[in-house]
């Protein structure tokens, strides 16, 4: 008897200062836009648990990182990973895919803030200082808009960068 395929049934959009966590194999995990932003994907393949998050600033006050913790990469990445959890991943079996981070201006010396490698940096050092890996990314380079999505069912990560797909 042939194996079926599950049909991808929903999108989940994911917006800026935002995350989402899924079981579902029918859902599809995605975000749009990354800029200086990072879009953080996390799987677990045998929990099937999927999760994406897209940051726009590395801290905050706390404050304001109480208050909306999913637009901080400190206080984001705690509560992605804590969801993932609930939902019975584990963290030595993440996979942790990133895009974004990109630098604004024509070349990285015209990025007087530096906010996407503020963002790369502190993800590093968070992920790092937990015994976190980033197992593939896209970071970096100059402002181009990237889309990000990762498949529940399969936890296979996809980047668009101006009309062209790429597994990630």
């Amino acid at each position: 008897m042939p194996t079926m395929t599950p049909t991808r049934t929903t999108d989940r959009i994911v917006g800026v200062a935002d995350f989402a966590v899924s079981s579902s194999p029918g859902e599809r995990i995605i975000t749009h836009a990354l800029g200086s932003c990072l879009g953080i994907v996390v799987y677990d393949a045998v929990a099937s648990v999927a999760g994406l998050l897209h940051v726009m600033l590395p801290n905050g006050d706390p404050d304001k990182m109480q208050a909306k913790p999913a637009m901080f990469v400190d206080s984001g990445i705690p509560l992605l990973f804590k969801e993932c959890y609930k939902m019975g991943a584990k963290k030595e079996r993440m996979q942790v895919k990133v895009a974004g981070g990109s630098f604004a201006g024509e070349t990285e010396a015209d990025d007087r803030f530096q906010i996407g490698k503020r963002n790369v940096i502190a993800l590093r050092k968070l992920l790092w200082k937990n015994g976190v890996m980033i197992h593939a990314h896209d970071i970096g380079g100059a402002q181009t808009s990237r889309t990000i999505w990762v498949d529940v069912a399969t936890g296979d990560v996809t980047l668009k960068i101006n009309g062209s797909e790429r597994s990630l």
